[in-house]
């Protein structure tokens, strides 16, 4: 299928923006930034619930055509004000179902001036699990992406879709199915799932969630069991907790359950159903836990139209380098700062060197700050940032990096210490003193970390400075050159080159 934007040139100050018209809910995101992992600018959505009645009569309802043709007039015209380049429209299932999908068709054509793409299942499942790779590039285990109308199932491995099917359960059609008896939506979902050669598939596998409602219930589990960040993604479900979650539902009341942080109160209705689907097709395929993902269907529209070399590069990388040179004082300060330090560290693995390399490329973000805030604005950054490809570990290791380097020494502010270890914290603490080093050495410019080399030899740390720059070790230099030695265990020496 040809793609509206798909021979259009990457540009990073382009704007592309997506109205996806779904089952249970229509959004328009905007993007801008960089192509690998474009920043949400805006996003919006209106439960218009063109799926609910679809069970009883096949036909969206009249009182969901107004809400979609409110909805897509307004997106309409935002976009178009935002000057989107590209403004590209699909439709899942509710649309590719009901009968009178096309009146909802004309309604955006005629009145918003938009051409919608009615998606497959197959397509919507390609879009998932393109998402998820977007967002977790390592991801080996089946995305499912639970929407109004349907569930798809997508197995990714080493950055590619395998086989793919899209299965009649979204959260608008389960409570018809579990009407018809106790038992009946496992019953359905095992005959479905049988039938479509995809039982005990998982086994052994991470189930990737996509989707309001499976998000949603994770941000119920996050509040019940007082997991200490607001972040979904990569956050983990398992078997028993759903078991509990279950209860919980049953037992707590909807208005409570609508005062719960970060779940929005539109999804509330969707939430038992869609445990109860999750709860079956974790038992009929097989996968062992649940991993959220933030990135699904619109993401994955985008990636799969990024050249081979664009999918290839790191997201966490390129999202830390772009949040640094906006909100840094020097755009390549990051990538010099990181190659300066690197020969202190010998021993990290590859992992750790990731998360050292975004460290250093969000080590100026402070800069603007209140002095006695700028550490805990790298806290802050590194924990709650929009970053995709790294778990709730990896942020507590950038943020106490950032911390050390922003001025907070070697003090570990919660909640770090419960999200990582202590060696990685320490080991992250390191950092961010050599970070913190080269930042005062060099005032933020490139010559200075260009002109002198950091090593470790003998036991000291050795700064490598030439004589014609003697006068950057100052006294402030000298300070934290020796708070960074004998955080390591060595001592201070300098060196001509």
């Amino acid at each position: 299928m040809q793609l509206p934007w798909a021979a259009a040139p990457h540009a990073a100050t382009a704007h592309s923006a997506i109205i996806d018209i779904g089952s249970n809910s229509i959004r328009l995101v905007v993007y801008g930034g960089p192509d690998r992992i474009p920043a949400t600018l805006f996003n919006e959505k209106v439960l218009a619930g063109l799926g609910r009645s679809l069970a009883e009569t096949g036909t969206i309802d009249d009182g969901a055509m107004a809400a979609a043709r409110a909805a897509l007039l307004r997106f309409a015209w935002l976009a178009r004000e935002m000057r989107a380049g590209v403004i590209r429209t699909v439709a899942t299932a509710a649309v590719r179902d009901a009968r009178n999908g096309d009146e909802l068709l004309r309604i955006a054509r005629r009145e918003a001036g938009l051409t919608v793409e009615i998606l497959s299942g197959e397509e919507e499942a390609q879009a998932a699990g393109h998402g998820v790779l977007s967002a977790i590039p390592d991801a080996d285990g089946i995305v499912g992406d639970l929407g109004g109308g349907s569930l798809e199932l997508v197995r990714v491995r080493d950055g590619r879709l395998g086989d793919r099917v899209s299965f009649p359960l979204g959260v608008l059609r389960i409570g018809a199915i579990r009407d018809r008896g106790p038992g009946e939506l496992d019953l359905t979902v095992a005959r479905m799932v049988e039938e479509a050669g995809w039982t005990a598939r998982g086994r052994g596998l991470p189930l990737y969630l996509v989707g309001g409602s499976w998000r949603a219930l994770a941000r119920l589990d996050m509040h019940r069991t007082g997991y200490p960040l607001p972040i979904a993604h990569g956050y983990r479900i398992t078997p028993d907790r759903l078991a509990t979650l279950r209860s919980t539902l049953q037992d707590t009341p909807r208005a409570e359950l609508k005062s719960v942080p970060n779940l929005s109160g539109g999804r509330v209705p969707t939430l038992d159903n869609g445990a109860a689907v999750l709860e079956s097709v974790l038992r009929h395929v097989g996968c062992v836990t649940t991993i959220v993902s933030a990135h699904g269907l619109r993401e994955g529209l985008l990636y799969a139209t990024l050249p081979a070399a664009v999918r290839l590069e790191d997201p966490l990388i390129v999202a830390a380098r772009d949040e640094g040179s906006r909100q840094g004082r020097f755009a390549e300060h990051g990538d010099l700062l990181h190659k300066w330090i690197a020969p202190l560290f010998p021993d990290d693995d590859p992992a750790a060197v990731r998360l050292r390399h975004a460290a250093c490329l969000l080590a100026d973000v402070g800069w603007h700050a209140n002095p006695e805030f700028r550490a805990e604005r790298g806290v802050e950054i590194a924990l709650h940032g929009n970053w995709v490809a790294i778990d709730a570990a990896g942020r507590a290791v950038v943020a106490q990096a950032l911390h050390s380097c922003l001025g907070g020494g070697n003090d570990t502010p919660d909640p770090l210490a419960r999200l990582a270890s202590p060696d990685a914290l320490a080991m992250a603490r390191r950092w961010g003193l050599a970070m913190r080093l080269g930042q005062r050495l060099s005032g933020g410019v490139a010559a200075p970390l260009q002109r002198t080399d950091l090593r470790r030899r003998r036991g000291h740390v050795e700064l490598v400075v030439p004589a014609r720059d003697a006068a950057l070790y100052g006294e402030a230099v000298q300070k934290r050159h020796k708070a960074l030695a004998t955080a390591m265990g060595m001592q201070p020496s300098v060196v001509g080159a």
